[in-house]
């Protein structure tokens, strides 16, 4: 194991074994390298890589202190790693997707008040029934992101926030490219929310399921036919 991986390592069995938590300041770099048998050298590599995935905060003038470890903070690195790939790797997003969203669909069935899924329901009034895609696209973020909340897991929620972000442009192009799109994505998302008010959470995991794989296949037949629709920027994206 490398120096600065086995400072790393180190300092996280800390935080994982309680002598640090959320909000503490680290011993004085003197003093945390001798506790750990560390160099200053990999100590400072350390400390600047954790803060760079959001675990420590370095502060200057102050010290170095432990973040808060919410899930949504840590996430961050991940949404920045998954900003920088190659729009063709949408595929393996939106299957995540597909593994993911149904999941917490069918524990926000569950979860949710009936006043949170009324809401949903409101929520879908508000496009009527010709809406813009601009509007379309918003409401579904909405949708998915306010279900995701309400599967009660925080790291599940910021998981599918980040992957679902990253899928955002292929459901933009479908919307402009394939006929009846509109339609059927406010029919599904109707059909979903139904059967969470329903407190069928079988249903509504099997049209979650539905609802994303749609944009899933929609964007296999693209890439299989080289079309520009995932390549390229769209005006709206």
């Amino acid at each position: 194991m490398a120096v600065t991986d086995e400072a790393i390592e180190k300092i996280k069995q800390m935080i994982i074994e309680g002598r640090l938590g959320p909000g503490d300041r680290l011993p004085r770099e003197a003093e945390l390298g001798v506790q750990l048998g560390l160099s200053r050298n990999s100590l400072r590599e350390a400390v600047r890589a954790l803060a760079l995935i959001n675990v420590l905060d370095v502060r200057q003038g102050d010290g170095t202190y432990v973040t808060s470890l919410a899930p949504g903070l840590l996430m961050e690195a991940m949404s920045f790693m998954i900003d920088l790939q190659h729009d063709v790797s949408v595929l393996e997003f939106l299957e995540v997707r597909r593994l993911l969203e149904p999941a917490a669909t069918a524990m926000a069935t569950h979860r949710m008040g009936d006043d949170e899924i009324a809401a949903l329901g409101d929520l879908l009034d508000t496009l009527g029934p010709d809406p813009s895609l601009d509007d379309l696209v918003a409401t579904d973020q909405e949708f998915h992101r306010r279900i995701a909340l309400g599967a009660g897991n925080s790291v599940l929620a910021s998981l599918i926030e980040n992957v679902s972000g990253r899928t955002h442009r292929a459901r933009v192009w479908r919307g402009f490219t394939q006929e009846s799109a509109v339609a059927r994505t406010l029919d599904e998302h109707r059909a979903i929310q139904l059967a969470m008010a329903g407190r069928q959470s079988d249903v509504a995991q099997a049209w979650a399921r539905v609802h994303v794989a749609g944009v899933e296949q929609w964007v296999r037949r693209a890439v299989s036919t080289d079309t520009p629709a995932v390549e390229s920027d769209s005006p709206a994206g």
